[in-house]
């Protein structure tokens, strides 16, 4: 009896096999509900650079030591996802690949080292190489140069006012509002997409303008441009630029995995308020600073962050303008400068009671104001403090603006990018 029921459990599964075989070669499904296949293969990476912060919900807001500004920003228990973030501020040499990139893709498209697809769309040709020892491709590119007439100490130099990046940004608020206005096929989702155009090059003036009665033409000759500030935080860099440099990373990250055939993860963008404090408290709750609280001093008395101590000492934390990007010691999300060095912008607008309004689930505010639309709503929150601020603004629940259009030798900022599907899911590194 076993061995006659072992045949005859073989050869059901045999058949059953054999069934699925065949029905693999088939073109039709049955009639059953078997889902897509053509899903391919989905693999996330964490980007270079970049740690997850993983999902949690935290108390938002000023402490409850903090009696002169708490009323502005009310504690609030708020939920956020899990998401990506660099560990440490733009530096530098990670903005300077921005710039040669958009200096380059000019220079390609001058020459004429362009491909038309079967669409009519134009790309860089980036195998054919720019020989910028030759005489005759400077010749050509003479127009990316400063006029003779127009040149510092008689040194030939690049016309960065000539370095402009152009992308779409789609405003997805408009485009809500506008198709529950207008029914289909009124409804254009193309009308909600902004062409903008921008130059990228940093104000290099901002070391000057910004502190009235000093000397500072050391950085502001040398500090964007000389190898030995290439690790230190990108300064006078505005809003807007910063957003550019978001959507540029986002396309050089895609085209990468797109040659690879990998599936495409989130864009790179600046934090939302919420997610720069979240991050910036590592985990901590009710803390003060990022390291804990309730001092700005370790046991030893050293100094904890980049900024303007006592009555004005600024040396006494080791440094007197910036320090490089990973100076002094991260957090418990292994994020450094999260507080002093340089203050950071982030993706949200500006409003004093922006708490008592935003949701509790991954708050946000974000005005996207148009031509015309008045200048407040172009205040974007920064937070973290800089170099030159004093200790209060270095807390986690200390927030101040600046217009989106503005650069300052205080302001940096550094990207984020959203964890694509359930928190629980592992990432490979």
């Amino acid at each position: 009896m076993k061995i006659n029921y072992f045949f005859k459990t073989f050869s059901n599964v045999s058949v059953l096999l054999f069934s699925l075989i065949l029905g693999g070669c088939a073109t039709g499904d049955g009639g059953d509900l078997i889902g897509v296949r053509d899903y391919g293969r989905w693999t996330e990476n964490v980007p270079f650079g970049m740690v997850q912060i993983k999902q949690g919900s935290f108390l938002f807001g000023q402490n409850d030591q903090d009696i002169t500004f708490g009323n502005g920003s009310p504690l609030k228990n708020v939920t956020v996802r899990s998401f990506y973030m660099d560990d440490a501020e733009i530096s530098n040499s990670e903005y300077r690949q921005f710039v040669n990139w958009v200096r380059d893709s000019i220079a390609h498209q001058i020459l004429g080292h362009v491909i038309e697809d079967k669409y009519g769309v134009e790309y860089i040709d980036w195998k054919k190489r720019i020989a910028w020892e030759n005489a005759a491709v400077l010749e050509e590119l003479e127009d990316l140069f400063v006029p003779e007439n127009r040149r510092l100490f008689r040194e030939n130099a690049w016309d960065v006012a000539k370095f402009q990046y152009s992308y779409q940004a789609y405003n997805f608020d408009k485009a809500i509002i506008s198709g529950s206005v207008y029914p289909e096929p009124a409804f254009n989702p193309a009308n909600f997409l902004t062409n903008v155009a921008i130059n990228i090059y940093p104000d290099t003036l901002v070391w000057t303008k910004d502190i009235s009665y000093s000397y500072n033409d050391p950085q502001t000759m040398l500090y964007f441009s000389h190898p030995a500030y290439y690790q230190y935080p990108v300064v006078g860099v505005s809003w807007n630029q910063a957003q550019a440099f978001c959507n540029w990373r986002t396309n050089y990250f895609r085209s990468f995995r797109k040659q690879r055939n990998l599936s495409l993860q989130q864009a790179f963008r600046l934090p939302t308020e919420v997610e720069w404090e979240y991050a910036a408290r590592g985990g901590r709750i009710g803390s003060p600073y990022p390291w804990g609280g309730p001092s700005v001093r370790n046991n030893r008395g050293c100094l904890l962050a980049n900024f303007k101590p006592g009555r004005g000492n600024y040396i006494d934390d080791g440094v007197t303008y910036t320090a490089k990007t990973y100076s002094f010691n991260p957090n418990d999300f292994g994020l450094y400068n999260m507080s002093g060095n340089v203050a950071e912008w982030t993706k949200t607008t500006f409003h004093e009671s922006a708490s008592s309004f935003v949701s509790d689930l991954n708050p946000e505010y974000n005005a996207s104001p148009v031509e015309n639309d008045p200048q407040y709503l172009r205040r974007r929150v920064i937070r973290g403090g800089s170099w030159k601020d004093i200790a209060y603004f270095l807390m986690n629940g200390s927030r101040s603006y600046e217009y989106q259009d503005s650069a300052r030798s205080t302001i940096g900022f550094r990207c984020v990018m959203d964890v694509t599907g359930r928190d629980l899911v592992s990432v490979s590194k």
